[in-house]
């Protein structure tokens, strides 16, 4: 017998579905969410949800408008799906069934959002329940889809696909498995296929879809399909649906990836279908899609140069596209001055740690730092990774104003895209691109309409990397035009030409000739800086990081100007709100990365530290803008040297007590699950900072702000080393190599109980594979750290040597493992057998040739000088059992750049290789003979310098 509900239960869940999404009385809202919480208690409240999603009509005994029973039917929809995702398995059979047979029947309702809402319970349950916990679900809606039964409706047709859609996006991996010998994939493709001849456009729409989503996966079922498929998309090609065509560019564009084989034979014909979709100004998002296919053609390497006898058919269509559509112009137009209005929350983006590289002996332990100031407008949008129609979890979005949905400025679009194509393209063709856009930006660059003026100056900076050399004549006469658009009346084209002008630094800040220097760049430099202080926050905004651009490319040029940009940075701080700060840290650090000393002037730090500091005292502990900031002060502290020491002293405190709050709560939230787990970002530019601080003073200095530390500093390093989180461990051991260098006397107390944890560390088995890449990094910063250690504690180190030993030989030569860990784990085995070559001399056949052909790349630092010292006091113990790798070893010997060798300890490195080769030469009785295997410029080499 069916299961039927109760009327008052029902009518009862019906109020509190309704009041449950009550936009206008909030204590209403309240109460009911209470209410259904407290109602999923009740063995049967999955089926009042379902009951009540599945009625069309309002049910015996209730009063419902046909507004809010839709609001009803809306509600039971969300809380049933969100019942299933949390406790699907724990739902009796009977009710199971019901809701499977129930939603089934949902997809042929005549109101399309409830069809939509019963796909997205479907694809919930395939989730939880599996393929095989409803087997009779895809040949249902394959049926429904095909209308095998010859009567099933358009619109039931529609909604069937939509499910599938679903299906196939969310469970795409398990379509693809073996179920009893066979794979569900073989009968979805082909069938797909079918439905793109669907008299019904959705369908056809979402069949193409739904294949598109198994392109990056290559499955076996799609690619025996491959050529139907190319047949069948250029039959779709021009269908009368939009969406249909949206999804052919779609499907050519995964197709660019995954089989660029099969669209090289068809370029000619497809430049002529993207150019036309692309002009489709009916829809943008057609246009858009159209427009990635350049992108994705561009950057790939096999394709990219298929395009060059069709550029004047695209570059026309690609600058075309940069120009605002009249839309957008009016409600740019809108902009104004509104520097002092506050930022809304959604105008903040979420702030997170940037992480510094892993620490590597090829670089002397340098970080690399990059920025990202080459977004369009000066903002960086992020490019659409998946734009779906139909949001499985977005039901409620009906209810929410799309306006709030962000400012449409920071969203990936077709003005974007265009413009990130015609960079691509500059810089794959150079001088034929600029050629073709000569012209354009003769005619708009000067136009009397701001919005074609302003699509000419974004062309000039898409270009401005690629094409440079084509460019630079012309750069004379179009700088200075660009520095007077920067007071042009549209915030707009102010702030384009900032990010343009910022492109173009490199070429203003090399000028050589004073006369060029003082015509071109100091205008440029002091036209951006005045921006930063627009009344327009987006100018700011944009001008902020068009600087941060300039820094990097004129790096120690700068440091004349340091005096006025610092002035104006100041300004800048007492007059920038939240988001325009995060970018004011940015130039901030950037300046300290590249100027670096030249900031360290005591005129310069009572300028800058005080507004810093100032901030610093206003940002609380709990706020994300620390992020940026701590980062900040890392690079303000490396670039001023001891010099930091007076600011020392609060921010290492405060430091420890981020990272001690972090921890201890942490530790709280793992042992009541009802407590969020704090950010790790914290935890990790605290570290960063310590780092910098410990690097950036006289290490007494260093040592006592460590001594002092409450709690104690190495025992909340040694937690932090244990933490779980990869970004946290990553910094830890950067922290801990950059103690050892500096205030080694300071950690050697602690080593007993850190040097296991760094051990256990080294375990390459412990790294998942979904994080293998932090993974190996943190283990990157381990051997770093680790051969630090070796260095300072010297024979004291043989109590780990073993253990050290044996988690290296795993690391080294592995292919497995990046290139650095290789180097890394290589470099700091050496650094081990400088002191302890007796431990390490009887495991030397094991590693001699791993550790020869991991350092074979490397230039001659230090830390190499470092490492072949011990790798030759290993062979001097145990020479014999080199004999296979003899060969390699002396021609590493010739390699050595014998210059290098004096910044080491005296001339130990020297001294160990003459050593070596004067113990061979005694050794090998043809010794002669033996180095004719080596080229004749390594012969010489060794003859020259070890008088052999």
């Amino acid at each position: 017998m069916a299961w039927l509900p109760q009327e008052e239960p029902l009518r009862q869940l019906a109020g509190f579905l309704r009041d449950s999404l009550s936009g206008h009385d909030q204590n209403a809202q309240r109460n009911a969410t209470l209410m259904l919480t407290r109602a999923k208690a009740s063995p049967d409240y999955v089926n009042y949800l379902t009951f009540l999603f599945a009625s069309r009509d309002p049910p015996p005994g209730l009063r419902l408008s046909s507004e809010d029973l839709h609001v009803v039917r809306t509600s039971a929809a969300i809380n049933l799906k969100n019942s299933v995702k949390t406790s699907y398995k724990t739902i009796p059979d009977t009710s199971q069934s019901y809701i499977r047979n129930t939603v089934l029947v949902g997809l042929e309702d005549p109101v399309s959002q409830i069809r939509s809402y019963a796909g997205n319970v479907i694809t919930e349950i395939v989730q939880q329940g599996g393929i095989l916990g409803w087997p009779q679900l895809l040949p249902e809606l394959l049926s429904l889809v095909g209308d095998d039964r010859g009567n099933v409706s358009p619109q039931a047709q529609e909604g069937a696909m939509s499910a599938l859609a679903k299906v196939c996006e969310d469970s795409k991996k398990l379509l693809d498995r073996d179920y009893q010998g066979q794979r569900p994939l073989n009968v979805i493709i082909p069938k797909l296929l079918d439905f793109t001849t669907s008299p019904v456009a959705k369908v056809r729409a979402l069949a193409l879809a739904s294949i598109n989503t198994f392109i990056p996966l290559k499955p076996q079922a799609l690619l025996v399909a491959l050529d139907p498929l190319l047949a069948r998309l250029f039959q779709l090609a021009n269908d009368s649906s939009d969406d249909v065509r949206r999804n052919v560019c779609r499907s050519f564009v995964q197709l660019v990836d995954t089989r660029p084989d099969k669209i090289a034979p068809h370029m000619e014909g497809l430049v002529d279908y993207m150019v036309t979709q692309q002009r489709s100004t009916d829809d943008p998002d057609l246009s858009l899609d159209a427009a990635e296919f350049w992108l994705c053609v561009g950057e790939h390497d096999k394709l990219r140069l298929t395009l060059s006898p069709y550029l004047s058919k695209i570059v026309p269509v690609l600058l075309e596209s940069m120009v605002y559509s009249e839309d957008d112009v009016l409600r740019l137009e809108k902009g104004g001055v509104d520097e002092d209005e506050e930022d809304r929350p959604e105008d903040l983006k979420p702030q997170f740690a940037k992480l510094k590289s892993a620490r590597t002996n090829v670089t002397s332990n340098g970080d690399d730092h990059q920025h990202s100031h080459t977004g369009v407008n000066g903002t960086n949008a992020s490019k659409r990774i998946d734009d779906d129609d139909d949001l499985s979890e977005g039901e409620i979005d009906e209810y929410e104003d799309d306006e709030e949905g962000g400012d449409p400025e920071d969203r990936w679009n077709l003005r974007k895209c265009s413009a990130a194509a015609l960079d691509v393209l500059a810089s794959v063709f150079h001088r034929p691109v600029f050629e073709i856009t000569l012209p354009y930006l003769k005619e708009n660059i000067r136009h009397a309409e701001w919005p074609n003026r302003e699509a000419a100056v974004l062309a000039l900076g898409a270009v401005a990397d690629g094409c440079l050399d084509a460019v630079t004549p012309h750069l004379p006469d179009l700088v200075p035009y660009l520095i007077s658009l920067l007071d042009d009346s549209e915030p707009v084209v102010r702030q384009i030409t900032c990010w343009s002008l910022g492109r173009y630094s490199a070429w203003a800040s090399h000028l050589d000739d004073p006369k060029e220097k003082k015509a071109y760049f100091e205008p440029m430099m002091e036209g951006i800086l005045n921006r930063m202080l627009d009344g327009n926050k987006r100018v700011q905004e944009a001008a902020a990081s068009a600087f941060a651009n300039l820094e990097e490319k004129a790096t120690t040029r700068l440091v004349p100007y340091c005096d006025p940009i610092i002035r104006q940075f100041v300004r800048c701080f007492e007059r920038y709100k939240d988001r325009n700060m995060f970018i004011l840290y940015d130039c901030v650090q950037t300046l300290a990365e590249h100027v670096g000393p030249g900031l360290a002037r005591q005129d310069l730090i009572d300028l800058l530290m005080p507004a810093l500091i100032q901030r610093w005292n206003k940002v609380s502990d709990q706020s994300r803008e620390l992020f940026p900031l701590l980062e900040c002060l890392s690079y303000v502290a490396t670039a001023l040297g001891d010099n930091f020491a007076p600011f020392a002293v609060p921010i290492f405190t405060r430091c420890i007590r981020i990272i001690h709050q972090n921890l201890e709560e942490y530790l709280v939230a793992v042992n009541n699950q009802a407590m969020d787990k704090p950010d790790k970002d914290f935890l990790v530019t605290s570290l960063d900072l310590l780092s910098a601080i410990i690097q950036a003073l006289d290490p007494r200095k260093s040592g006592e702000l460590v001594s002092a530390s409450q709690p104690r500093f190495f025992d909340l390093l040694t937690f932090c080393m244990e933490d779980p989180s990869n970004d946290v461990r990553q910094s830890s051991y950067a922290l801990l190599g950059d103690c050892a260098i500096h205030i080694f006397p300071y950690l050697q107390p602690y080593l007993p109980s850190i040097m296991p944890v760094l051990i256990e560390q080294l375990d390459l088995e412990k790294i998942m594979d979904e994080d293998i890449e932090t993974g190996f990094s943190v283990v990157n910063n381990a051997c770093w750290s680790c051969g630090e250690i070796a260095m300072k504690e010297g024979a004291e180190m043989a109590p780990y040597v073993e253990n050290l030993y044996q988690r290296m030989m795993v690391i080294i030569g592995n292919p497995e493992v990046t290139d650095s860990l290789n180097e890394n784990a290589a470099i700091a085995l050496g650094r081990l057998g400088v002191a302890s070559s007796d431990i390490l001399a009887p495991h030397l056949a094991e590693f001699a040739g791993s550790f020869l052909l991991c350092t074979s790349s490397l230039e001659s630092t230090d830390e190499k000088g470092h490492a072949f010292l011990g790798f030759n006091r290993i062979v001097a113990r145990n020479p014999q059992v080199m004999e296979k790798f003899l060969v390699e070893y002396f021609r590493a010997i010739a390699a050595w750049d014998d210059d290098s060798s004096r910044g080491f300890e005296g001339s130990a490195v020297y001294d160990s290789f003459q050593v070596v080769l004067s113990g061979y030469k005694t050794l090998i009785p043809d010794f002669n003979g033996f180095l004719s295997h080596l080229s004749p410029k390594d012969q010489q080499t060794l003859k020259r310098h070890y008088n052999l």
